[in-house]
């Protein structure tokens, strides 16, 4: 399987992501530079770091749009492959309107970091089959615009369609109904705030989040 990972200035966690899915998953992985991206069509997924893109000036994600990655980015989503945003990456998601909701500064408008205990709410998704519904999971996590936010009536539309992935077990950081990870209704585009790819090995002190990129690898194969 080969990934891509799309990096913007200030995205951070881009090494990260390639140690999980090349040295722990054996998959192909290649970083990209935003500007060097016009085609995405040759990679089977797309991964967007976490970070601080283009700083957060604005807001988190917003100033992507002006990449020249940025359409490359939709078309491949609307191809139908899988595409993983993770911190900053859900943000920009989310401001590519290729998922729902918004991410505001947490509760407290502090940076916040340690370990999040999530809830599995779905295990239909091409992210999450390798998990148990219900299960408790431990994933690091790093942000301050981590507060993810939805009006009513997207919150029931998205319970509708089974698109709520992740909700906090403890520390929501103001976030609506807890989530911490959705899924697009085509369910091949998920964002989460917490980051999986720092929970994939023993020596990292967590791999929970090891399941998340073996249920991707399960669905392409």
């Amino acid at each position: 399987m080969k990934f891509a990972i799309l990096v913007f200035p200030g995205s951070s966690c881009e090494v990260d992501v390639e140690h999980a899915l090349t040295e722990v998953v054996g998959q192909q992985a290649d970083v990209l530079w935003h500007t060097e991206v016009a085609d995405l069509t040759a990679y089977d997924a797309v991964v967007v770091p976490a970070g601080a893109a283009y700083g957060d000036y604005l807001r988190p994600g917003a100033l992507v749009k002006g990449s020249p990655a940025f359409e490359a980015l939709k078309t491949f989503a609307a191809s139908g492959k899988l595409v993983l945003g993770v911190g900053n990456g859900f943000q920009i998601l989310t401001e590519a309107e290729l998922l729902p909701g918004a991410l505001l500064q947490n509760k407290n408008l502090k940076f916040q970091s340690g370990v999040s205990t999530l809830k599995v709410e779905n295990v239909k998704t091409a992210f999450t089959s390798e998990y148990t519904e219900g299960e408790s999971i431990e994933i690091p996590f790093a942000h301050q615009y981590g507060n993810y936010f939805v009006d009513e009536a997207t919150l029931a539309a998205m319970r509708e369609n089974d698109q709520i992935v992740f909700t906090y077990e403890g520390e929501d950081h103001g976030s609506t109904a807890k989530i911490a990870g959705v899924v697009n209704e085509a369910g091949n585009v998920f964002g989460m705030m917490p980051m999986p790819e720092r929970a994939v090995e023993e020596i990292l002190g967590h791999t929970d989040g090891l399941a998340l990129f073996k249920s991707i690898l399960k669905k392409v194969a």
